[in-house]
């Protein structure tokens, strides 16, 4: 009884290793490869100029600057001033715009934006979309 004791015990390891061996890490996300809409790890939406409907009715313009068919630079119009923001890449790729000497940040997304005070962090207008364009129609 001993020895089979010794023989289980002394093969455990092997056993064990046996059945983790064959485990596989899980795959590691990747960015896509660059081409349209991303760059240098920065992402590129298509979005319009326009006006922004927020949250608590503020509301903000935005002029997009395109160069390259990249959008670099944006004029924003908020609580009665102007503004240019520059593109400042960001940790997540997501489109960030500041204009260092106001500290204000605009980040881009395509179902929403946000504009942020960059010194504290707090957000100024959030839950922006853009909105709505009506047509006109003749009578």
């Amino acid at each position: 009884m001993i020895r089979l004791s010794t023989i289980a015990l002394a093969s455990l390891p092997l056993l064990l290793s046996a059945c983790f061996g064959s485990l596989r890490p899980p795959p590691v996300a990747q960015l896509p490869e660059a081409g349209p809409g991303h760059r240098n790890g920065q992402l590129d939406f298509d979005l319009a100029s326009g006006d922004y409907d927020c949250e608590f009715g503020v509301r903000v313009k935005v002029q997009r600057e395109l160069l390259a068919q990249i959008n670099n630079r944006i004029q924003l119009g908020w609580n009665g001033q102007h503004y240019q923001l520059e593109r400042d890449p960001s940790s997540s790729g997501l489109p960030r715009f500041e204009d260092a000497a106001s500290g204000l940040v605009w980040i881009d997304l395509p179902w929403k934006s946000v504009l942020l005070d960059g010194r504290t962090h707090k957000p100024i207008a959030s839950e922006c979309r853009q909105t709505p364009v009506t047509l006109a129609t003749g009578s």
